[in-house]
């Protein structure tokens, strides 16, 4: 049972006012949201669908969902319909707003940070780009130089509250173009599709139907809004808020203004300061005990954070509640002569702290600390941990720098980077064979002429014309197939094949990341340019990337961001480089976006380029990481006149009386090293799940080490299919029903196939338009017994273990059976096991829903001879695939997920991926 603070029961409590929680630092934030939810779960004439709750990010989603479903599981047993419940990022529901109630965006498919810098580059006039005007030398903005000024000059227009008068129109002129080429080539970045929802909640309906739908929505559905990390929420993403509550809806938004770091994106601390005030009858609860630290981390917190000025932060105390215990010599402000010795000593302390005994919670047994444990944040990575990197690798200390930071940097990539290099002729073959022996990359029984083979035929470029066959990943997954590299035949231990593997899967997603913007380009202008991208853009391009590709966790060390590490913690926290002039940092970070757009056009402008304050919070999230150890460190660098000298951060840290200056080794008993093992939230959609019951293997090459499939031509064929019956279905609902004859139009609309070239794309049209007169014809009549159509469901079948998906179809028979439908446009589709497992999946899943059992699960071919297979639903099949995904998340969480024991055909056969896994068998 858990306890909470009278603070924690008061937020808890408060279902019928405006709720704003203020939240220290590890003070339980999101049990309490977790608990305030299931308390609004239980109100009488409250659904799930009434609620949503915003996340910074998917893994805080994930935790906040699972502690939602096992509270409300535990308090108030079968809840149906919670598949509905919306917990997720701001992007990801705007998202699924738009593709659920506007047909036209069915479509859109979204560009990460990387791929918008790739789009805008290549179409770099049709953008806008080359002709925004700037008041910097150039008079222009130029193509890669400042391609990610002009993104954020954009995102800024759409995102800021801006006086469009003081823009120059030449800026605003290439604003519209660079709209205009989103919505030609059916793209969205991150701010279009907040800045699209947001069009539709404060548009006219008498506009639109569309305005209708989604207004009406949000006006019948939406009763309960939850905001976390109100502090990071920019101007575009209030208007956001204030959309999904206008109609009433009760709003509570939790954050700490103390942990405001995203300013540069256009986040305001006064927003969250002022809250209170903008908005009748608010309720402020502060949540300001810490659990997370040992006293002398939480006081050294609590001064960083009083170095704010009081009138930019909302008044608060932290203190130390929870069960670690402060020792002298936990805490330590440690200088060094040169970045090598920095790095030399936190690589001794890190080794020294293998075995110390820790107790991650009050009721676990000490364990004894080990690689994972530990944290080197810097404020930039890509700047300053690269003696660090040389003397972890030099020990053979594992480590991981988060997202793709770095990349470019380990020699199994250079490795990597250099077949490219090779294909295009930029280094000779004994180059290339020079760096894989180098990066210790070629197994002892590797066959280095072989796959010397596969890049040499990749490299004619005159043999053919057609772009698959120049498929980049598809080269890249054949030479490592040919090589002989698998996981066991890295050479090393497994802890490094384990880090290889994920290195090289990382590399995978950078391939995808081109070819998503490239694919169809000559085959010699694409290596070409895939060579000099990797060369001069990409290092640059990923150093501020935030995510990982993959979610395996390995035992190794975690170099950082501060920006990154927000939300996380470790037992120890090595704080390195605290420079003058780099942490703080120099104010420099928006100085670039005044010369597109004046200073005096934005809301506080100041905000984008950084000021002490927003460096003192960066510091404040940093320090309160660290649950008991804590490092900071000081070295200079000889050769840089500007960074000679120690932060005011530093001697601020080296002043209190909680850090020592000395360091001296930890006294006591060691332990065996043992990583914490929590657990992991699992959330699968089916076609991960499809994956972990096919071959497990096969899973962790996808979706632990992140590597990709080649890109199909057709790719995209199969979503139009789904996506135009989907309308035509959702019609139904309304009372709309579409004739056969709107089948061009349906096609038209929904089409978009960005990998095929000209002539393969009229065939897939044609191919379309006759499946969907197909279905009229077979099914035309059936269509008024629609249910459901895409329609969201959630199986939390086990604790840390839930499967979304979503049901094409659900449809009353002429017999009066419920039938769940699911359409497939492929005959390379899945193994019929599989596909029933799918169904099956579904029918728990519809059950969990409505609280109503299904009749029959259905499989409808839209292909020209594709049969509907139907069979009737029976308990004891929904109880065996209950216990199969409960199974196989068990697996996950132990990365339990070994090759299928010998060559499978449909699986093994049908998979992009087992050239990394296995030998293909002669034939």
């Amino acid at each position: 049972m858990t306890t909470y603070t009278q603070a924690q029961k008061e937020a808890v409590a408060c279902l019928d006012r405006p709720l704003q929680i203020v939240a220290c630092a590890g003070s339980g934030k999101t049990q309490v949201i977790s608990q305030r939810i299931a308390r609004i779960l239980a109100l009488p004439d409250v659904k799930p669908r009434n609620v949503v709750a915003f996340t910074f990010t998917e893994k805080a989603a994930a935790e906040l969902k699972e502690r939602v479903l096992t509270l409300v599981e535990k308090e108030l047993g079968t809840v149906h319909g919670l598949a509905e419940m919306y917990i997720g990022t701001m992007h990801g529901y705007c998202l699924d707003l738009l593709q659920r109630l506007v047909p036209e965006k069915f479509k859109f498919s979204v560009l990460s940070d990387i791929t918008a810098q790739l789009f805008v580059d290549k179409f770099s006039k049709a953008s806008g780009l080359t002709s925004c005007p700037t008041t910097a030398a150039s008079g222009v903005l130029r193509r890669y130089i400042n391609t990610r000024l002009y993104l954020q000059v954009v995102s800024v227009l759409r995102e800021d509250n801006i006086d469009l008068e003081l823009v120059p129109a030449g800026v605003l002129e290439s604003f519209v173009k660079y709209g205009e080429l989103l919505r030609t080539k059916s793209h969205f970045d991150y701010t279009q599709i907040i800045r699209s929802a947001v069009d539709y909640l404060e548009g006219d309906p008498l506009e639109d139907q569309d305005f209708v739908r989604v207004q009406d929505h949000v006006q019948n559905d939406i009763k309960y809004v939850v905001v976390d990390e109100y502090q990071d929420v920019n101007a575009l993403q209030e208007r956001l808020v204030r959309g999904l509550v206008r109609f009433g809806a009760n709003l509570c938004v939790v954050g700490d203004d103390d942990q405001t770091i995203y300013q540069w994106r256009g986040s305001q601390v006064s927003n969250i300061i002022s809250f209170a005030t903008r908005r009748s009858g608010v309720k402020q609860v502060t949540l300001d005990d810490n659990f997370r630290s040992s006293k002398g981390v939480v006081e050294l917190g609590r001064s960083v954070a009083e170095r704010i000025p009081a009138g930019q932060r909302l008044p608060k105390k932290m203190v130390a509640a929870g069960h670690q215990e402060w020792k002298r010599g936990d805490l330590l402000a440690v200088t060094f002569d040169d970045p090598q010795a920095e790095a030399r000593w936190i690589a001794d302390r890190i080794e020294h702290l293998r075995g110390v005994p820790f107790q991650s919670r009050p009721d676990a047994p000490a364990r004894g600390l080990s690689w994972s444990d530990c944290a080197v944040l810097f404020r930039s990575v890509a700047k300053d941990s690269a003696p660090l990197v040389a003397e972890l690798r030099s020990r053979n200390i594992p480590f991981l720098v988060k997202g793709l930071n770095q990349l470019f940097e380990s020699p199994e990539i250079k490795a990597v980077v250099g077949i490219f290099r090779f294909m295009v002729a930029e280094i000779t073959v004994e180059n290339l064979k020079a760096q894989w022996t180098d990066a210790d990359l070629i197994p002892p029984a590797g066959d280095w002429k072989k796959a010397l083979a596969v890049l040499e035929k990749g490299r004619d470029f005159e043999k053919t014309k057609t772009h698959s066959v120049f498929n980049i990943q598809r080269v890249y997954l054949d030479f490592l197939e040919a090589l002989g590299l698998r996981e066991d035949t890295v050479p090393g231990d497994a802890s490094r094949a384990e880090l290889v593997f994920y290195q090289l899967g990382k590399f995978s997603q950078v391939i995808s990341d081109y070819e998503q913007i490239h694919f169809i380009t000559q085959p010699k202008a694409k290596y070409e340019g895939f060579a000099k991208w990797l060369e001069h853009q990409a290092p640059g391009q990923y150093a501020d990337a935030d995510a990982d590709v993959g979610y395996a966790s390995p035992d190794a060390v975690t170099i950082a961001t501060v920006h990154q590490s927000k939300g996380l913690q470790w037992p120890a926290v090595f704080l390195p480089a605290l420079r003058r002039n780099r942490f703080p940092s120099r104010v420099m970070g928006g100085v670039q976006l005044q010369h597109v757009i004046p200073d005096d056009a934005l809301d506080d402008p100041a905000r984008y380029r950084g000021t002490v304050e927003d460096e003192t919070r960066l510091l404040y999230v940093a320090v309160t990481r660290a649950q008991k150890y804590l490092y900071a460190s000081f070295a200079p660098l000889a050769d840089n006149q500007q960074q000679r000298n120690r932060s005011e951060f530093f001697e601020h840290i080296a002043k209190q009386q909680w850090v020592s200056t000395t360091p001296a080794p930890i006294p006591g008993e060691r332990l065996p090293p043992q990583p914490l093992q929590g657990t992991p939230r699992v959330t699968l959609s089916f076609s991960e799940l499809k994956y972990l019951f096919e071959c497990s293997y096969q899973f962790k090459l996808r979706f632990l080490y992140g590597f990709n499939a080649p890109i199909h031509e057709a790719l995209g064929y199969g979503k139009a299919l789904h996506d135009a019956l989907a309308e035509v279905h959702k019609r139904a609902l309304d009372g709309d029903f579409v004739t056969k004859d709107l089948a061009p139009a349906l096609i038209d609309r929904h089409l978009n196939a960005p990998f095929a070239y000209d002539a393969l794309r009229e065939k897939l049209r044609a191919a379309g338009i006759k499946a969907i007169e197909r279905y009229f014809d077979t099914h035309g009549k059936q269509i008024a017994n629609t249910e459901f159509s895409e329609k969201q469901i959630q199986v939390h079948v086990a604790p840390g273990i839930t499967v979304d998906g979503r049901i094409d179809l659900v449809r009353r028979l002429d017999t009066g059976e419920v039938a769940i439908v699911d359409f497939k446009s492929s005959e390379r589709a899945q193994a019929e096991d599989v596909t029933r497992d799918q169904l099956h999946v579904y029918a728990v899943g519809y059950e969990e829903l409505t609280g109503k059992s299904a009749d029959l699960i259905e499989v409808l071919n839209l292909d020209e001879k594709g049969q509907t297979k139907r069979e009737p639903v029976n308990d004891p099949l929904l109880t065996g695939v209950r216990d199969k995904i409960r199974d196989a998340g068990e697996r996950l969480r132990k990365n339990d997920l070994p090759r299928l024991p010998k060559w499978h055909e449909h699986a093994c056969g049908t998979c992009d991926l087992v050239g990394l896994c296995r030998a293909r068998p002669a034939r």
